[in-house]
């Protein structure tokens, strides 16, 4: 129990990492470049989704005793459609809460974030981008 809550732990620090790069590179996009936010949220999300599939794959979800089941290019594919899928629910997250409910889109970003993060992200990448082979269990006499 303890070890999948460490996992958990470490996903949601890569997680972080990778939302920093992503938030500021969109808050300078839009704040210095005049970039519309859904544009800027798009080259965040791309540069902090490469930093945050490089710590998963090489620290949140690597075990020693349990390979992956998918090669590194299978698991980058993967995750470049879970990436697009993010960006996407992130942007139009981000325009709804920003447009119907007149929240700065700094602030609805975060919310958005968090809430795509755990529920969508985290779930796929763990059961599906990052997923292990399957332990035999071999009975011996």
């Amino acid at each position: 129990m303890f070890s999948k809550f460490l996992i958990f732990l470490k996903a949601q620090v890569s997680a972080m990492i990778g939302g920093m790069f992503d938030y500021m590179i969109m808050v300078f996009f839009t704040e210095v470049f005049h970039v519309h936010y859904t544009i800027s949220i798009a080259i965040g999300g791309i540069i902090g989704a490469v930093i945050n599939f490089a710590l998963n794959k090489t620290w949140s979800f690597r075990s020693n005793n349990q390979p992956y089941k998918n090669s590194g290019r299978v698991q980058f594919i993967k995750f470049v459609l879970v990436l697009v899928n993010s960006i996407t629910l992130k942007s139009l997250g981000t325009y709804l809460v920003t447009t119907f409910l007149k929240i700065d889109y700094k602030l609805s970003r975060i919310f958005i974030d968090l809430i795509v993060s755990l529920l969508f992200n985290f779930t796929l990448q763990k059961r599906w981008v990052f997923k292990k082979q399957k332990q035999k269990n071999l009975i011996s006499d």
